[in-house]
């Protein structure tokens, strides 16, 4: 790609942190586009990047600034960790002067950052996939087997150890240190009671909720000036790590369809659901995830039934945000339940 398409790629995702109330990173990403230069190893690489830069291809601004927030997370670098949130930024000049810097300085320790995708696990979304639930329950009253795909750190996956209000609608664990009340438009979900008797995850990298370097790699990919969001994670994790979800090192179509058998399971809804992990999965294994799914769902039964809930950017149009999905089998019929705020702290209910 050319450097006008990394330096848009960092003003796109500049627009995209502010409008989502992270002015702070939003910034950064805004001077990084302005003013990078070659000078540095992470200068050329990032201006020589090979790949798509976009938040919707190699999402280079995200591994960029999860790079230095977690440089500023560690404090070793003072100047730095004293131009992050809650400390108030000075202009662009001197805030420029601070990173441009640290940007050659500390090379060794943000080159690593630039190797991989961004990794996240974004708890405020299993508000969305808990209303899901919801519908589920009513429908068919059975028990739930999960199956997470892409499931980082299995934070998702653990969904029912939260507390919810969904609109009009309290469900999940009364009383749980992780709250989830996202703004809600619309009907409430149904109100019934979601029990998980079986639960399983996938992801290529997953990660230890009991490891010191899981809880700083996720914080990092956390939006600086976003403290709630830290705070929620920070509950979140010290709750998984009580009883550490399983999350299984494999490709996620691999694992599928391995795990998610093709007989028919009487007496539990067995639901796949992920959360801004398809769009990475390779068209291949897109395809193979899509056709085990149908293979399964031609078995379904009423007292056996399957479900797809996807929580991914939505295709086509121009409201790109995410789409709360759901195909039920028997039937294989399809039904947008909502459209919700990327992290999940809006959701407009359409079930």
């Amino acid at each position: 790609m050319s450097e006008a398409a990394v330096r848009q790629a960092f003003a796109d995702q500049a627009v995209i942190c502010t409008a989502a109330g992270a002015p702070f990173t939003g910034r950064v990403c805004r001077l990084v586009g302005e003013r990078l230069t070659a000078d540095g190893e992470i200068g050329r690489r990032v201006l020589g990047w090979i790949g798509v830069p976009s938040h919707q291809g190699d999402a280079l601004p995200l591994r960029l600034m999860g790079g230095l927030h977690a440089l500023a997370r560690s404090g070793q670098d003072a100047a730095l960790s004293a131009l992050y949130p809650p400390h108030p930024a000075p202009d662009d000049g001197l805030a420029w002067a601070v990173v441009e810097r640290v940007l050659i300085e500390q090379a060794h320790f943000l080159s690593s950052w630039l190797d991989g995708p961004p990794q996240t696990n974004e708890v405020g979304r299993s508000a969305a996939l808990m209303a899901g639930l919801l519908v589920l329950a009513e429908r068919f009253g059975l028990s739930f087997a999960l199956y997470e795909l892409g499931a980082s750190a299995g934070l998702n996956t653990v969904l029912d150890r939260y507390a919810y209000r969904l609109g009009d609608t309290e469900a999940g664990r009364t009383g749980s240190p992780v709250r989830l009340a996202p703004t809600w438009t619309g009907a409430s979900p149904p109100r019934t009671e979601v029990e998980i008797a079986q639960r399983a995850g996938v992801d290529r990298n997953p990660l230890d909720v009991r490891d010191p370097a899981t809880r700083e790699r996720l914080a990092a990919y956390v939006w600086a000036d976003q403290r709630e969001r830290l705070a929620r994670l920070e509950a979140a994790l010290d709750l998984a790590a009580v009883d550490p979800p399983p999350i299984d090192r494999a490709d996620a179509a691999d694992w599928l369809e391995a795990t998610l058998a093709v007989a028919p399971e009487p007496g539990v809804c067995r639901v796949v659901m992920h959360t801004i992990a398809y769009q990475y999965f390779p068209p291949e294994g897109q395809a193979r995830i899509r056709d085990h799914l149908a293979q399964v769902g031609a078995r379904a039964r009423q007292d056996a039934p399957l479900a797809w809930l996807s929580f991914e950017a939505a295709s086509g149009g121009v409201d790109r945000r995410p789409a709360l999905d759901l195909t039920v089998w028997p039937g294989g019929e399809t039904r947008r339940l909502a459209i919700c705020q990327p992290h999940g702290a809006e959701i407009d209910w359409r079930g």
